[in-house]
């Protein structure tokens, strides 16, 4: 009996993923803390900050997700985990979630300042939680492997 073999994540798009999907998260989290002086000091120099911030981060933000997109859902994917599926979801909401923050710091000064932390922070939480479901897989999977 020959089986088919199972296919593997491209090696180049697995080693792109890994490089780029940091970068937004930096981002978004150094927008939440700009917010957050922002409102405590009233400097606009900090609120063009979160806003060129939201906007790096949300072009570096695309192309992992294209490639989460492909290894998790496309033709040719590998047994995808819940954990990984879990983990787009949860990108791709703070995605939406910094896409409507890229509209609310386009207007003028203190209009900001309540809905542009709210919404660097719900961004932040939800990447914090993708990143810790799968580092849990992750870690659950290597002890398995050394047990």
């Amino acid at each position: 009996m020959n089986s088919a073999p199972t296919p593997h994540p491209s090696i180049a798009a697995n080693a792109a993923y890994r490089l780029l999907n940091p970068i937004p998260f930096g981002c978004f989290v150094a927008a939440l803390i700009f917010d957050v002086v922002y409102a405590r000091s009233g400097e606009l120099l900090w609120n063009k900050s979160a806003a060129w911030l939201i906007a790096i981060g949300l072009l570096f933000a695309i192309i992992p997700r294209l490639i989460n997109l492909v290894q998790i859902w496309g033709p040719s994917r590998r047994a995808a985990l819940t954990s990984d599926k879990l983990d787009f979801w949860l990108n791709l909401l703070a995605i939406a979630a910094a896409i409507v923050n890229a509209f609310v710091h386009s207007r003028d000064a203190y209009a900001v300042v309540p809905a542009g932390v709210w919404l660097s922070a719900c961004t932040v939480i939800l990447l914090s939680i993708g990143n810790v479901v799968v580092s849990v897989r992750r870690t659950t999977a290597r002890s398995q492997v050394y047990a």
